[in-house]
């Protein structure tokens, strides 16, 4: 819950201010006695004429005004004045990296008949990214193997450059399989050195794992990735596009999304199936939900005031000190 706190001038001790009752009596006091003190030397000439009044004799309250002033000035210097400056709540960007499949199988039009699924799947993730204004973004593409394509970055047109950048592989070449694990590591151990306050990982796939799977020496399994990131703070939304495989027959067999579904789950983060361009552009509106910009505390800067009253009372004492021999002959 943030603190409500207003900006302006506070005061701290205000009780101080009681002082200037104090102030008041003995001001009329002296005031009294300046009164018949002048009564007293006072004169008239012949015929009941008084005197006339000289511009010092008019002036020789001045020295007293400008003690009383200085007194006031102290008292408001122990009344504590603080200006109060209350920052905006700034947001807290995070590092958000796009984990995108390239194998062949993204050539498939099912998502939308005009466009490969790696199209579709760029167009969207290019929609989501441009929104995270304050976030710093980057790009992991893979097949067999898993590619930095771009570090996190706060330049949001070179990685939305670099992402339109990504292309397939050659279908069943040495490098058309799909290294999930491998991937999401990758990724994992990029923000796992961040200092971000958040860090994401979005995989966008149409395959099932079928390289670690196989027992590949120095391979990562979705599982492990997963463990690896929670162990490190780094939440992992999965999406699973297309229909599935096609196969031989030309129908579509459904892909097995259990080791993505548990890569998911065991982060902190959410699974979620797109079968069409609709339904990806749904599921990453709502990734943007879920990672919603938060907001830092307000930041409250509190300045002191007390030292100008302070050297404006030394200043009006000097004055009077100044003053008084000239005005009064340097009576009290």
């Amino acid at each position: 819950m943030i603190a409500v706190v207003e900006s302006g001038l506070v005061w701290r001790a205000p009780a101080a201010f009681a002082l200037l009752a104090a102030l008041l009596v003995v001001v009329l006091l002296r005031l009294r006695r300046r009164g018949g003190v002048a009564m007293a030397a006072g004169g008239s000439l012949s015929g009941g004429a008084r005197l006339p009044v000289t511009w010092r004799a008019r002036a020789a309250s001045v020295p007293l005004a400008l003690e009383v002033l200085g007194v006031i000035s102290v008292i408001v210097a122990t009344a504590r004045p603080v200006i109060v400056e209350v920052e905006p709540p700034s947001r807290l960007g995070r590092d958000v990296l796009l984990c995108v499949d390239r194998s062949s199988s993204m050539a498939a039009t099912d998502l939308d008949p005009e466009r490969s699924r790696l199209v579709v799947a760029r167009a969207a993730a290019a929609d989501f990214l441009s929104g995270r204004e304050d976030d710093r973004l980057g790009i992991v593409s893979f097949a067999r193997f898993a590619d930095l394509v771009c570090p996190p970055t706060a330049d949001r047109a070179a990685v939305l450059e670099l992402l339109d950048a990504v292309e397939l592989v050659d279908a069943d070449g040495p490098e058309d399989k799909t290294a999930i694990g491998a991937a999401v590591a990758m990724a994992a151990n990029l923000l796992q050195r961040s200092e971000a306050p958040s860090k994401v990982i979005v995989l966008l796939t149409d395959g099932e794992e079928n390289v670690a799977a196989f027992g590949a020496r120095d391979q990562i399994a979705p599982l492990h990735a997963g463990q690896w990131c929670r162990d490190h703070g780094v939440r992992v939304h999965a999406i699973a596009v297309g229909r599935g495989e096609r196969g031989t027959a030309g129908g579509w067999r459904a892909l097995d999304t259990t080791a993505v579904q548990q890569l998911a789950k065991i982060s902190g983060g959410r699974f979620f199936a797109a079968a069409d361009a609709g339904a990806l552009r749904a599921v990453y509106d709502e990734i943007d939900q879920l990672e919603a910009a938060r907001y830092a505390e307000p930041g409250v800067r509190v300045t002191e005031r007390f030292a100008t009253p302070l050297l404006l009372a030394l200043a009006l004492w000097l004055l009077a000190y100044w003053m008084r021999p000239t005005f009064d002959g340097g009576r009290p």
